[in-house]
């Protein structure tokens, strides 16, 4: 098993797993983030960090989509390893469901 991270991250971007995690396996997209399949040892530190319950284990049926999503973009996308703020409007996009649409494919630049 492995975690990954679903939609809910979209927009939001949270970053308090980031600081928990043991293998620094967390990559950083424009509007979120992604668990690296392979190197995620299962602790499961980051799941109760996570204020928008994003972080599912991959055995969810609901996260089960989100295995290859969390692999391609590990893949493309830089490794974050510290806390940043969230986006000004993070809180807005905290409840919207299916965020899918609002995905942005390219990696973070900062």
């Amino acid at each position: 098993m492995t975690y990954v991270v679903t939609d809910a991250c979209i927009r939001c971007k949270f970053t308090d797993c980031v600081s928990v995690c043991p293998v620094d396996c967390f990559h950083e997209g424009a509007n979120m983030l992604v668990i690296n399949p392979d190197e995620c040892i299962d602790c499961a530190v980051c799941v109760p960090e996570c204020p928008v319950d994003a972080i599912q284990p991959d055995d969810n049926a609901s996260a089960q989509a989100w295995l290859e999503h969390n692999a391609t973009y590990a893949a493309l996308w830089p490794v974050i390893t510290k806390q940043i703020a969230a986006p000004d409007d993070a809180d807005n996009w905290r409840a919207t469901a299916d965020k899918i649409a609002q995905f942005d494919a390219r990696a973070a630049s900062r």
